[in-house]
């Protein structure tokens, strides 16, 4: 089966990657120029402060039919964001040297991928949540064959998603919902089959959509 007419090369990729790194590069520790977040079609609602430094790890997944991202599903008992569809990774630790060290020690704890099959390539720009997290994407080439080891604790399930599914922005929708305090916002939407990804991973898939645009 041959890959997309809307995904780009490998080549391609990195190329355009590379390019929206701006003048901090995907080394530096510090944002990029621009912050995306919940804000962005919420105005009026924002994020709670002290913001607290996370990475997560967006994953490429070289396969001969197509480039798939990979992506997992939380498990249903977790007190934050319980069920919902997400990138590994996780809260910043003083153990880590920077968002692209905990980004790649979250997903081999989260799932078990090893850091040898990964090749980072960049960041994503800085995505601030509402609930008080400020949040690195880290984009990153995963080369099969590899083994998923999942924390059964943390992640009911690793699946992954056509690169072309994500690039075709027809794929992108807008919810609302209210929430407890009668407050409503908008957010992201891509159902992918029976996953219903949306919030901030889908709001850093569009962005990896912009990037990724000839």
């Amino acid at each position: 089966m041959k890959a997309s007419s809307l995904e780009p090369s490998i080549e391609q990729i990195r190329g355009r990657i590379e390019a929206a790194q701006g003048d901090v590069g995907w080394r530096g520790s510090g944002r990029l120029s621009r912050v995306r977040g919940d804000h962005d079609l919420n105005p009026d609602i924002a994020p709670k402060a002290p913001l607290k430094p996370a990475a997560v790890l967006v994953p490429l997944v070289l396969r001969p039919q197509g480039t798939t991202v990979l992506l997992t599903k939380r498990t249903a008992h977790l007190t934050a964001h319980a069920g919902q569809i997400s990138f590994p990774g996780g809260m910043i630790e003083e153990c880590d040297v920077d968002p692209v060290a905990c980004a790649l020690r979250e997903t081999e704890e989260e799932i078990g991928l090893l850091r040898e099959r990964v090749e980072v390539i960049g960041r994503l720009d800085t995505y601030v949540v509402r609930t008080g997290f400020e949040v690195t994407p880290v984009v990153a080439l995963v080369t099969p064959p590899f083994e998923i080891k999942r924390d059964d604790f943390e992640v009911a399930e690793v699946f992954e998603v056509p690169l072309s599914f994500i690039l075709d922005s027809r794929n992108h929708e807008r919810g609302m919902r209210e929430d407890f305090g009668g407050l409503k916002r908008e957010f992201w939407i891509m159902p992918y089959g029976d996953y219903y990804i949306w919030g901030a991973t889908a709001g850093m898939l569009v962005n990896l959509h912009e990037v990724l645009q000839d």
